[in-house]
């Protein structure tokens, strides 16, 4: 049958002729998929918990597709330098982009970002899950979120929240906690992790929401107290913790994912390879033991878990960002 009965809207045109011939090559190119090395953008600089999991996970992902995984560090403009350029990279499964919560953030905090986080890329799969925790200075006279909750209201304006960064998931969380729970925590911005932790531990502030492997040598040490973890359901690494809905807060729920996404239009063929080798490695015992004890649940499933977990971070970013007046970090 001729091309051109085929494909009626491409007769007599150049782009229809190359639209036919990519058409026909896609099957090609999938089958044969990978034969050179896959590159993983990470949008952050080296030895940050992003690049860290990354590199993690990539010799398995290597190893399971037959081929190296380069990661490479693209950071810059909050994640946006190197999702920007997985976004615009041929849609043929040699450019991956290593993604979090970042982008559902950074849609809500920039006006004009040069991708869209749905339109611009195809889910692969989800990597892992990390709780984040409501954690306290233990001078604070208080032993759960109720607690809490009930002093914030007795003395408002004279707790402060020790936050790692304004428009950082932990940033976001603790404004979703002040409105949900109708308190007014003031928010002490640190330039990272390690400034936010060492003023809490210092009683220079008293309440933090931050990643359970950054704290869980303080917790183990009596230094930090827990009282709850963000998560809609409890954590494997946390199990005697409560979520902080279950705590005093019904409805809270913030989680903090990683996950793969490569550039749209990328054939389903592909997408299926990766995701079957992603699943592969994320199922093996030791990584997942490994990880746990890093504060991290590995979450092994189809592509389209990691759609919902974008889809339902993205409204609950705008909403806490437009509510709270969230700006973007110069």
């Amino acid at each position: 049958m001729q091309s051109s009965r085929l494909f009626p809207w491409a007769r007599k045109t150049l782009g229809g002729a190359i639209a036919i011939m990519m058409f026909a090559m896609t099957p090609v190119l999938a089958q044969n998929y990978p034969d050179k090395p896959v590159r993983l953008i990470v949008p952050f600089a080296v030895g940050g918990g992003t690049d860290i999991l990354a590199r993690e996970i990539a010799p398995g992902l290597g190893n399971a597709l037959g081929q190296t995984m380069v990661v490479e560090n693209r950071g810059g403009a909050g994640g946006n330098i190197g999702s920007d350029l997985v976004a615009k990279a041929a849609a043929d499964g040699y450019t991956l982009l290593f993604g979090s919560n970042t982008l559902s953030i950074n849609a809500a905090l920039y006006d004009n970002l040069p991708f869209d986080p749905v339109r611009s890329f195809a889910p692969v799969g989800t990597v892992a899950t990390a709780p984040l925790v409501l954690v306290i200075n233990p001078g604070l006279p208080v032993s759960n979120v109720r607690e809490l909750i009930a002093l914030a209201k007795s003395k408002p304006g004279t707790l402060n929240w020790s936050a790692p960064g304004s428009g950082t998931p932990h940033h976001l969380a603790s404004e979703l906690f002040n409105k949900m729970a109708d308190v007014k925590i003031t928010h002490i911005q640190y330039k990272g992790g390690g400034p936010a932790i060492t003023d809490l531990l210092g009683g220079h502030t008293q309440v933090a929401i931050l990643t359970y492997a950054s704290v869980r040598s303080f917790i183990t040490s009596g230094k930090l107290r827990v009282l709850g973890v963000t998560t809609s359901q409890r954590s494997a690494l946390l199990p005697d913790v409560p979520t902080i809905a279950e705590a005093g807060v019904p409805g809270y729920a913030v989680n903090l994912w990683y996950g793969i996404f490569a550039p749209v239009g990328t054939p389903a063929p592909i997408l299926a390879s990766l995701n079957a080798a992603l699943n592969k490695g994320l199922t093996n015992k030791e990584m997942q033991q490994r990880f746990m004890t890093q504060g991290y649940e590995l979450r092994p499933g189809p592509a389209e878990e990691l759609r919902a977990l974008l889809a339902a971070d993205l409204a609950q970013s705008a909403r806490v960002v437009k509510e709270a007046n969230i700006r973007a970090e110069e």
